[in-house]
C-alpha cells in the first residue's frame, strides 16, 4: 500500500473530521434510523433505507480517516530544507505571463486548487519537486506546456 503523506495541518483537519462523523453526524443519524424504525414496516420504509445507506457511507469514511491516521506520514514544513522545492514548502513561481503564483506543495490527499494547495503528485507538483529558486520549470499539461520560473522557496 502506497504511504500517504500529510502536513501537520491536514492531519488535524482529518482528526477535525473524524470527531465530527464519529460525534454529531453519528448521533443524528442514529436518530434518524431510530424514527425510521418505529415508523413500522422496514421493507417498504424510504426513510429507514436512505438513513441505512447513509450509515454505510458514514462508517466507510470513518473507516477510511482512521486507517489514514494511523499510516500516514506526517512531514513537518518547520524542518523541510528550503534549498530545494520538497514537501511541505511553500514555492512562489512566475508564469509565462509574468503572473506571480504561489503554491503549497502537499500530500495527495490535501490537495485543493482553490487554496493554492498542490499535490508533490500532481503534474505541477512533480515538475516543481527537487528544483531550486531560480530554476525555469517546464510542465506538459493537456492544454499544453507551461513554464514557470521559480522565484521562492518557503
Amino acid at each position: 500500500m502506497e504511504k500517504k503523506i500529510l502536513t501537520p495541518e491536514g492531519a488535524q483537519k482529518i482528526r477535525e473530521e473524524l470527531k465530527q462523523l464519529t460525534g454529531p453526524a453519528r448521533i443524528a443519524l442514529a436518530a434518524r434510523l431510530r424514527a425510521a424504525i418505529q415508523q413500522g414496516d422496514l421493507s417498504e420504509n424510504a426513510d429507514y433505507t436512505s438513513a441505512k445507506e447513509e450509515q454505510g457511507f458514514l462508517e466507510g469514511r470513518i473507516l477510511e480517516l482512521e486507517g489514514l491516521l494511523k499510516t500516514a506520514e506526517i512531514i513537518d514544513p518547520q524542518t523541510t530544507s528550503r534549498e530545494e522545492v520538497s514537501l511541505g514548502c511553500k514555492v512562489s513561481v512566475r508564469d509565462e505571463e509574468n503572473e506571480l503564483e504561489v503554491f503549497q506543495i502537499v500530500g495527495s490527499n490535501e490537495g485543493n486548487s482553490r487554496e493554492r494547495k498542490i499535490s508533490h503528485e500532481s503534474p505541477i507538483g512533480k515538475a516543481l519537486m527537487g528544483h531550486r529558486a531560480g530554476d525555469t520549470v517546464r510542465v506538459p499539461t493537456p492544454g499544453g506546456q507551461i513554464t514557470f520560473r521559480i522565484e521562492k522557496i518557503e
